[in-house]
């Protein structure tokens, strides 16, 4: 019997196990993960605080439940410090080692850090995962208490994607947030200026303050929590610090390993790694140099690698992805065109909302709907081409 291991078991490692147990081949299969094992929806994560969610209410699963539901062996708590590929056998930080017939690395991606000045620079918090969650809900509520009836204020450094989905969930839920970052407007890896701008608006709207163009020079501890210089001179007082300034993938095994990597770790169309019994899946995983760290990607790839796992070789393919960003203070769609596309933004200004179509000519390769334009994404999806087909 092929015995399927899996390191990790976020949303890329459990949609695996799943599909691997629609099919009807019988295989052995282990999941390895760091954490507790609980399935839980990461995207949840940015918007929690103004549905009142604890960490503790967010999973739809502990270990126990997924090791029934999958008939898989789960190890919780457990790291894997390195793979033999010669020997097709993973050393595990409690000295035992777990042998497999196929491996697939699930990895995900850790957040990006930069130095930082400043004695309170090592206080700043990051939220990628459960545990996570639940340490800066602890602090919040920690800080929120102290200070009575009022709310606490928080600094968020990085005004991309997460940045904003965190900035109008804290301010919905009442806090004080300042968004700090050096672009000229909100997302601006996936939004035209004007389009990023028409958001900014509305997160200030909602009570969202932002220092944009700027960057943040020194963290400073301070008598009510911290003191945050900027590149400008300017200081920005906060009870708590989040970074969300983006995400690398974690590629540190596979590399150690000697695998091929470069943003992620190379795989082809398969999800076969450079070695042919090793795969790698979700954000951790590099396709035709696509890293896609986003819930519709992983899916189809666990799709096609359940197949391909089970013996029929199965090219992964994306379909057009548009990203539904959890901003409710705007609704907000994107489509980014990929990074190498020619063409040239349209913009449509709306009463609430702007439209934006990134175009060749007459073809659409493009967009970006917020407000009232979201209503056009179903049939805009229709026109853009497959970002791998």
């Amino acid at each position: 019997m092929t015995h399927i291991v899996i390191i990790g078991t976020g949303l890329a490692g459990y949609n695996l196990a799943r599909e691997l147990r629609k099919r009807p081949e019988e295989i052995e299969l282990t999941l390895i993960t760091r954490d507790d094992g609980a399935f839980y929806s990461k995207p949840m994560l940015s918007n929690g605080l103004a549905k009142q969610k604890q960490a503790t209410d967010l999973p739809m699963g502990d270990a126990d439940k997924m090791r029934a539901d999958l008939k898989a062996s789960i190890l919780t708590h457990t790291a894997v410090t390195a793979i033999d590929r010669e020997t097709q056998a993973l050393q595990l930080d409690n000295g035992e080692q777990v042998k497999y017939d196929k491996l697939v690395i699930a990895t995900g991606a850790n957040p990006i850090r930069f130095p930082i000045d400043g004695d309170g620079s090592d206080d700043v918090l990051v939220v990628n995962n459960l545990d996570d969650y639940a340490r800066f809900r602890t602090k919040l509520e920690e800080k929120t208490k102290v200070k009575s009836s009022a709310k606490s204020s928080v600094a968020i450094i990085g005004p991309g994607l997460i940045g904003c989905e965190f900035a109008n969930d804290l301010a919905q839920a009442g806090h004080a947030v300042t968004v700090i970052g050096p672009d000229e407007a909100p997302m601006s890896t996936l939004l035209p200026t004007e389009v990023g701008r028409v958001l900014e608006k509305a997160l200030s709207d909602l009570g969202v303050n932002w220092c944009l163009k700027l960057t943040t020079s020194a963290i400073n501890k301070i008598a009510t929590g911290y003191e945050l210089v900027l590149s400008d001179g300017q200081t920005v007082q906060a009870d708590l610090v989040l970074s969300a300034i983006g995400l690398r993938s974690d590629i540190s095994l596979a590399e150690a390993a000697g695998l091929e990597c470069q943003r992620g770790i190379v795989v082809d169309r398969t999800l076969q790694s450079s070695d042919e019994n090793i795969y790698a899946l979700g954000d951790c995983a590099e396709v035709e140099g696509l890293v896609l760290p986003f819930v519709m990607p992983l899916m189809n790839g666990a799709r096609a690698l359940a197949a391909t796992l089970c013996g029929e070789s199965t090219k992964v393919s994306y379909p057009a992805m548009p990203v539904l960003v959890k901003t409710p203070a705007m609704a907000t769609v994107v489509s980014p065109p990929a990074r190498d596309a020619q063409g040239e933004w349209e913009l449509t200004k709306l009463d609430n909302g702007i439209k934006a179509l990134f175009k060749d000519g007459e073809r659409l390769l493009g967009f970006a709907l917020l407000g009232d334009a979201v209503s056009e994404k179903q049939a805009l999806t229709k026109e853009l081409p497959s970002v791998l087909s």
